[in-house]
């Protein structure tokens, strides 16, 4: 009888695990849904670490300054040498910003507002901890958010730049955020 209780712990404890795993593999990004490959395959036949000596670079064919400005160098000097799921987010950070134009001939079907294709739902946010005793208001950070997401929807006066001043005290970079990570709103 110990040994069939024992078999039926490991399966409860092997379900839980499953759930808690399937709870915290979210979406990178809500643009993470749009067909990044199918961008890729349009921009660049599909390969990421392409440098044809043209100015634009990697699968989603960065230009240098892009790359840089939303973040890239966080990763690599230049796209082609970044991994693909690299060069994903900072297309998401781009999409965001430039919005489907960033990839005129290849990203019409782009939307900054899709979640993950095939993923489950993010988790829902932790309740954020008591304001800090600035007596603001916070946010706490949850997959797929980006500075700009989060002021759009927390209708921050000054958009992400705004967000950004307000925290630059506990950011390095405007496009670098941490899931749990609490941020002050303006």
């Amino acid at each position: 009888m110990p040994a069939r209780a024992l078999r039926r712990g490991a399966v409860v404890l092997t379900g839980a695990a499953a759930v808690t795993v399937g709870v915290l593999t979210g979406p990178a990004s809500a643009a993470a849904a749009n067909d990044w490959d199918a961008v890729a395959q349009c921009e660049s036949s599909g390969n990421w670490a392409i440098n044809t000596g043209n100015g634009y670079y990697g699968g989603l064919q960065f230009s240098a300054s892009t790359w840089a400005a939303f973040g890239g160098h966080d990763y690599a000097s230049n796209a082609h040498l970044a991994t693909k799921d690299q060069q994903i987010a900072v297309a998401e950070r781009t999409l965001d910003v430039q919005g489907p134009g960033a990839w005129p001939n290849c990203g019409k079907a782009l939307n900054p507002s899709v979640p993950e294709a095939g993923a489950a739902p993010a988790a829902a946010p932790a309740p954020a901890p008591a304001a800090p005793a600035t007596g603001g208001a916070t946010y706490t950070v949850v997959s797929g958010d980006t500075l700009g997401r989060i002021a759009g929807q927390q209708g921050v006066a000054g958009g992400w730049q705004a967000l950004y001043a307000a925290n630059d005290d506990q950011l390095a970079s405007p496009h670098v955020i941490q899931v749990g990570q609490v941020l002050q709103l303006p």
